[in-house]
């Protein structure tokens, strides 16, 4: 009975584990995501590791304090021959002598501060610029993620849009299939004309399952992209002709630009200057080093391992000194090390002006396409509306013996046609206006 509880309790965990429900708006989603989603987790531990690397770069600087211990053991102590002559023996002969113990203990404590190293003087006076680059790459990836998560929310609106109108087609085909076979049986209506709607229909009922299925996947990725759990019950609480009417927003294409703001410059800058801090850091090297350090030690000799002995005798020591390094002949590896830090900084320039002329192109193409759909979309709702009183006729034409069923299927063909149409570019919209912003680099609370 025991197992059995134990199983059913199992089973309702999973259950409700399986059942988490988030109800998102299209800002919280983007909230959501950006404290969330695997991109934006990464980067904020991107960015707390360059904190850390260069903490690590100011220590090299700091008095560095190392402790060591050491214990000897002779297993077979080393035997030294001297002249016997120094013992009043013959000339020509040896005495073997053993010197010291067979055991002995040392400990030690050495304190050591660079005076002057070139790296690491280039390496401070860059601290900054390296900061920043981790900075900018976080705000870059936050820009993408704010695009990804508008495209994504944007895809199931459709498809949840997508999915209401094919239903209520099909539930009007449905309905004009039914009349017309009530006419045909009653001889006033070829078999045809319901042939060709039942043929209508069928296409339409895949589509509709297929939009169904599509759903399912599209939450899914929805979900990936937020950080959701990829099970999670999500809502979606805007709507897509809402969100298409909010991002109509013409005064963008008129909005001033200044392009040193823009991320994708700032990164190409602080690339440049990360470059040149690795050719002084190369050219440093050449620079001599100095370092001091300070030594105490104590030592124990003993026959016998007593060093825990009070008795035991301890010999102090303590030693202060000064390293000078001077760089002299490196076989010419520094000099292939300096030239290969200034090829890579002398293609970041190049990167750098690149990136300039595609931020502005980029820009230009953002402010086409966004004013391109947005046109699309309105010539898509007067599209529509015709396509509907082209239907609407048809179907009256159709039932008053006026129009043949091919007449009536054109008309609800391409009624379909014009609904795909309408819902691409409200999609469309939304996305060009992301698309935008980003190439506008509009700051995420904006």
């Amino acid at each position: 009975m025991k197992k059995y509880l134990i199983l059913i309790l199992g089973i309702i965990t999973t259950t409700l584990n399986a059942q988490e429900t988030l109800s998102l708006s299209l800002d919280e989603a983007i909230a959501y995501a950006l404290k969330n989603s695997y991109a934006s987790i990464n980067a904020t531990r991107d960015l707390e590791y360059s904190k850390q690397k260069n903490k690590e770069t100011v220590a090299f600087g700091l008095p560095q304090l190392n402790a060591g211990l050491d214990y000897q053991y002779w297993i077979k102590q080393q035997v030294a021959l001297i002249p016997a002559e120094f013992g009043g023996g013959n000339p020509g002969d040896f005495v073997e002598v053993i010197f010291g113990t067979k055991n002995s203990l040392s400990a030690s404590a050495t304190l050591t501060q660079v005076i002057f190293d070139g790296s690491y003087i280039v390496g401070l006076a860059y601290l900054d610029t390296y900061m920043q680059i981790s900075r900018d790459s976080k705000e870059k990836t936050e820009l993408a993620i704010r695009e990804a998560v508008i495209n994504a929310y944007g895809n199931v609106l459709f498809t949840e849009e997508g999915i209401s109108i094919l239903q209520k087609n099909v539930e009007t085909l449905e309905k004009n299939l039914e009349e017309t076979n009530q006419i045909y049986l009653n001889g006033l209506a070829e078999e045809e004309s319901v042939e060709q709607l039942k043929l209508t229909l069928a296409s339409l009922k895949t589509t509709l399952s297929k939009s169904q299925k599509l759903k399912n996947i599209n939450y899914k990725m929805f979900n990936i992209t937020i950080g959701a759990d990829i099970n999670t019950n999500t809502t979606l609480t805007d709507n897509l002709d809402d969100l298409t009417k909010e991002n109509i927003e013409f005064s963008l294409l008129s909005k001033e630009f200044n392009i040193e703001d823009h991320i994708d410059f700032r990164i190409a800058e602080n690339q440049v200057e990360g470059r040149e801090a690795v050719v002084k850091l190369e050219k440093s090297k050449a620079l001599p080093t100095l370092n001091s350090f300070v030594n105490f030690g104590y030592i124990g000799y003993s026959d016998t391992f007593s060093f825990h002995k009070s008795e035991q005798n301890w010999f102090d020591s303590s030693l202060l000194g000064v390293n000078l390094s001077v760089p002299i002949f490196s076989g010419l590896a520094r000099s292939a090390r300096t030239q290969q830090a200034k090829i890579e900084y002398d293609k970041a320039k190049t990167n750098f002006d690149e990136t300039r002329q595609k931020i502005m192109l980029e820009l230009e193409t953002a402010k086409v396409t966004y004013q391109y759909s947005v046109e699309e979309f309105e010539t898509s709702k007067q599209n529509l509306a015709l396509a509907e009183r082209i239907e609407k006729k048809q179907q009256i034409k159709f039932f008053e013996g006026l129009s043949t069923s091919f007449d009536l299927t054109n008309a609800q063909n391409q009624l379909y046609t014009m609904q795909q149409n309408y819902l691409q570019a409200m999609l469309d919209v939304i996305a060009s206006k992301a698309a935008l912003d980003k190439a506008l680099n509009t700051p995420i609370n904006n």
